[in-house]
């Protein structure tokens, strides 16, 4: 059987283990959903094959810690709320829709930028008064 260098096929999970990776592969699926992608997609993203991603997805297999950062990155997420922790030290960022809007606008050409702060900043002036 060949398996990718980014995954761990596991015949004997504990049960702990194997609701972890389900948890996991749960989240990172509503989050691929969210954003529309089909698992090729995210796949081709990754670079790694869809059959892989499927594997993650339904927590079949150990996904490469080296996958987290890219993922949580991709979907403007911290590797914390990837993992499924809600801790304090999640909240003190932008909101993740916050956080995807603005790299949205980090892909818009520079021109288009410009309007976008313009009008911003035009309504948060007037919260100011």
């Amino acid at each position: 059987m060949l398996m990718s260098s980014h995954a761990i096929f596991l015949r004997s999970m504990t049960s702990n283990e194997k609701e972890f990776f389900e948890a996991l592969g749960a989240r990172i699926a509503a989050l691929r959903k969210e954003h529309g992608l089909s698992q090729q997609a995210l796949a081709d993203q990754l670079e790694i094959a869809q059959q892989t991603f499927a594997h993650y997805e339904v927590g079949r297999a150990r996904m490469s810690v080296s996958l987290l950062p890219q993922l949580a990155r991709f979907f403007g997420v911290s590797i914390d709320d990837l993992l499924g922790f809600k801790n304090g030290a999640s909240k003190r960022g932008p909101t993740p829709k916050l956080q995807q809007q603005i790299e949205k606008l980090n892909r818009l050409p520079k021109a288009k930028q410009k309007v976008v702060m313009q009008m911003l900043e035009g309504v948060l002036s007037q919260e100011g008064r």
